[in-house]
C-alpha cells in the first residue's frame, strides 16, 4: 500500500518541467503490476530450481537400470517420451473432465485460479523429488546387494508427477503472468515464464556444485555427486535434499499467492455456462 502511494507521487505534476520530473498514469499503473508479481517470480523460480536437475539425473539412473522392454532395450535418453505421453493424457482427463466440474463448483472459468494450478505443479514437484528418492535409494541397495538390476519402469511415477507439474505450472504461469500484464506489457507477460525457467537451470547449477563442495569436506573428499558412478555417489540424499529445498519454495509460493491481489475478478457470471467456455485458456485473469 505505501509503495503505491509513493508511486503515484510520480505522475503528479509539480511544475517541475525537466525531462522525467512526470510520468504518466500508465507507466505508474505498470510499474505496480510489475512490483505485485516480483513475489510470484521469485518464489517460482525458487520451485522450478529442482525440475532440470531431476531430469537430467533421472537420464543418468535410467542408465544404471534394466532398460529392456520385450526383446529390445530402449535408449536412456528416449525416457523423456514417457513425461510427454503422461502430458498429453493429463491434459485430456483435466480439459475433459476435471474442467467441467470444478467450473460449477467454483465458478471459475479455468476451474481453479491460475496461482492455485501452479500451486498444484509445485506440490506434484515436491512429490515427483520424494518418489524419486525412494526409488534411487531402493535402486543402490539393489546394487549394493548384487542383485539383478531394477526396471527402468519404476521411473514411471516421478515421470507421472513432473507431467502433472509441466501441464498445471507451467501453463498457469503462461496464463498468470499474461493476464495480469497490461495490454502493453503481453509479449513481456510471456517471457517472463522463461525467464523463470533459465533462472531456475542456472540456480540448479549453482546448487549442484555447492552440495558437492559441502558434503566433499565432509565425505573425505568425495561429494555426494562427484564422479559418473551412481552406486558409489548419494543421489538419494540429494533427491530427499531436493525436496526439502522444493517443500519450503512451495510454502514461500503459497504465502505470496495468498497476499497477492488479482487485476480483475475472474469468476463467470451466473448466465454463463459449460458450453459458452470453450477452455480454461480462454480466461487469462483469477483470483485466490
Amino acid at each position: 500500500m505505501y509503495v503505491q502511494r509513493f508511486l503515484d507521487k510520480a505522475a503528479v505534476d509539480d511544475g517541475d518541467t525537466r525531462r522525467w520530473s512526470v510520468c504518466t498514469v500508465t507507466q505508474v499503473e505498470e510499474a505496480k503490476i510489475i512490483l505485485r508479481m516480483v513475489p510470484i517470480f521469485l518464489s517460482s523460480v525458487l520451485c522450478n530450481v529442482p525440475i532440470p536437475l531431476l531430469l537430467s539425473l533421472t537420464v543418468q539412473q535410467g542408465g544404471t537400470m534394466d532398460t529392456r522392454l520385450g526383446g529390445t532395450r530402449i535408449p536412456p535418453a528416449s525416457l523423456f517420451i514417457v513425461p510427454i505421453v503422461f502430458q498429453m493424457l493429463i491434459v485430456v482427463a483435466y480439459d475433459r473432465a476435471a474442467v467441467p466440474w470444478l467450473r460449477r463448483a467454483t465458478g471459475y472459468a479455468g476451474g481453479v485460479t491460475n496461482l492455485q494450478r501452479v500451486g498444484v505443479g509445485f506440490a506434484s514437484s515436491v512429490l515427483a523429488l520424494a518418489v524419486a528418492a525412494v526409488v534411487e535409494g531402493r535402486r543402490q541397495s539393489a546394487a549394493s546387494a548384487a542383485a539383478p538390476p531394477m526396471s527402468v519402469f519404476w521411473l514411471a511415477p516421478q515421470f507421472f508427477l513432473l507431467g502433472v507439474m509441466d501441464v498445471t505450472s507451467f501453463v498457469g504461469l503462461l496464463e498468470f503472468f499474461y493476464g495480469e500484464s497490461s495490454a502493453g506489457m503481453k509479449s513481456i507477460g510471456g517471457a517472463i515464464v522463461f525467464c523463470i525457467l533459465g533462472a531456475a537451470s542456472w540456480l540448479g547449477s549453482f546448487l549442484i556444485q555447492v552440495v558437492n563442495r559441502a558434503t566433499a569436506r565432509q565425505g573425505g573428499g568425495h561429494g555426494w555427486l562427484d564422479g559418473a558412478n551412481l552406486n558409489a555417489s548419494r543421489l538419494d540424499l540429494f533427491y530427499w535434499l531436493l525436496a526439502v529445498f522444493g517443500l519450503v519454495a512451495f510454502c514461500l509460493y503459497l504465502l505470496c499467492a495468498w497476499r497477492y491481489t488479482y487485476r480483475h475478478d475472474p469468476r463467470m457470471p451466473a448466465a454463463i455456462d459449460d458450453k459458452k467456455v470453450s477452455s480454461p485458456a480462454s480466461t487469462k485473469h483469477a483470483t485466490v
